[in-house]
């Protein structure tokens, strides 16, 4: 694959900063004040991916890798993003451009007489998705909570306390309001509840991969640290790690890990001993995603 793209590079060192490869593979500039002032200059570029297994080497294509996963060109797992921490630099994604942290008081120098307030969103080596591609069908309410490389289908909604990392995201219509970290993909039709949580290939330095299966709810402020299969539920609240103890309908107690990925399962806690146990459910026990907060053309 190989696609154009337009890059930024500080004037000092002539160290890259950032890539944008433009919808449509088109060559397409950008300009900001940044770049005016001579901090840093842009200029076009093209990269090229020869296998999806193969390592990125270069900043440059770092960012094509998480392009193409926010343009959902490539399914998150798909794409290897081996070593890519250290091929993404630490940037200041000021309103006038994005430089190196070390120069935002040389950009603020060289900008006073412009008619323009410094704001600095963030310093963190991933951007904002929104920034720099604007997937179809799917509403972001808080834009700063979604990396580049965030993979979001059309139909998703992300709510205002939703978090979606790189190498992540939905494969059809999905409610995010809690954190999908690196690696989880959530199924079609399926429900991140306000303030939960899905552990992720990060957590922790761990390598299980985490998925939740399709018209499955993850309550409000529960977690998983196993995947979900097709038509399951985690009760509002509740923490189901790996090594959880479960109590299953025939009286076994089993570690929640042995019950990663199966379809059909409510877990809960008895409200009475706490312990946690899981018996039949289908999506009908929550009632499915509301199809009027997913039509988002």
């Amino acid at each position: 694959m190989k696609r154009i793209g337009h890059r930024y590079i500080d004037t000092e060192t002539g160290n890259t900063i950032d890539a944008w490869f433009p919808k449509g593979n088109k060559r397409k500039g950008r300009s900001c004040l940044a770049e005016k002032v001579g901090v840093i200059k842009g200029e076009f570029i093209e990269v090229e991916i020869e296998t999806y297994s193969s390592v990125a080497t270069t900043t440059e294509e770092a960012y094509l890798r998480l392009h193409l996963l926010s343009g959902c060109e490539v399914l998150p797992n798909e794409i290897n993003l081996e070593g890519i921490f250290d091929l993404l630099p630490n940037v200041a994604w000021t309103t006038a451009g994005p430089v190196f942290p070390g120069r935002v008081d040389d950009l603020r120098e060289l900008i006073a007489n412009e008619p323009h307030h410094l704001g600095i969103p963030s310093i963190d080596k991933f951007p904002r998705m929104t920034d720099y591609v604007i997937p179809q069908g799917v509403r972001i309410g808080d834009a700063d909570r979604v990396r580049l490389g965030a993979h979001l289908s059309p139909g998703t909604t992300v709510m205002h306390e939703g978090f979606v990392n790189f190498n992540a995201g939905t494969l059809g219509e999905c409610m995010i309001e809690g954190r999908v970290t690196p690696g989880v993909v959530v199924g079609k039709n399926s429900d991140v509840g306000a303030g939960s949580s899905i552990m992720g290939t990060l957590s922790g330095g761990g390598k299980q991969v985490n998925s939740i299966g399709e018209r499955s709810l993850l309550g409000a402020n529960a977690g998983i640290g196993i995947s979900l299969g097709d038509d399951c539920i985690v009760e509002a609240g509740l923490y189901v790690t790996a090594g959880t103890k479960v109590k299953t309908p025939d009286g076994y107690v089993v570690s929640a890990r042995t019950l990663s990925g199966q379809s059909g399962l409510l877990y809960r806690r008895d409200s009475q001993s706490g312990a946690v146990e899981v018996i039949p459910s289908s999506s009908s026990n929550w009632g499915g995603l509301n199809s009027n907060l997913h039509s988002n053309d």
